[in-house]
């Protein structure tokens, strides 16, 4: 079956919010808070994050999300990719790079970007993540 990719709505935020839970425990992180979800809502209902999502057979087989912002890399709009999840029954039928250039196409960034585990890399570059931009650290407020 051909995979159909759009933007996730309110009306996916069931399934979206069950894959994405599945992300969370496939990579060791706790299931967000009743709080975070309803963060995570909100910031959706403002337009802060869009999620786009991989339909085949009938179900949601994989998300994505993209955060947009403005970089002077290129004086464009950007965007930061999270929230990446194939279903494993899904895995290695080019739905990963499909998702990927729909997310990118239709959020309307001129560049996108992704922070990644060492050993995820291989994968992001072989989707199209392959300019290296030095090294992405996070902040920390008490890191003594």
């Amino acid at each position: 079956m051909t995979p159909t990719y759009r933007e996730l709505t309110a009306a996916d935020a069931d399934a979206l919010l069950l894959l994405h839970m599945a992300y969370k425990a496939e990579i060791g992180e706790e299931a967000p808070t009743a709080a975070e979800l309803n963060r995570l809502r909100e910031a959706i209902s403002r337009g802060d994050i869009t999620f786009y999502g991989c339909e085949t057979e009938g179900s949601l087989a994989g998300l994505c999300s993209v955060t947009r912002g403005f970089s002077t890399f290129n004086y464009q709009p950007s965007g930061v990719l999270e929230d990446f999840y194939i279903l494993p029954a899904y895995r290695h039928r080019g739905l990963a790079r499909g998702l990927v250039r729909f997310a990118r196409e239709q959020s309307g960034v001129g560049s996108l970007t992704v922070g990644c585990a060492d050993c995820d890399r291989a994968m992001y570059a072989a989707i199209g993540f392959s300019l290296p931009l030095g090294n992405l650290l996070a902040w920390e407020d008490d890191p003594c």
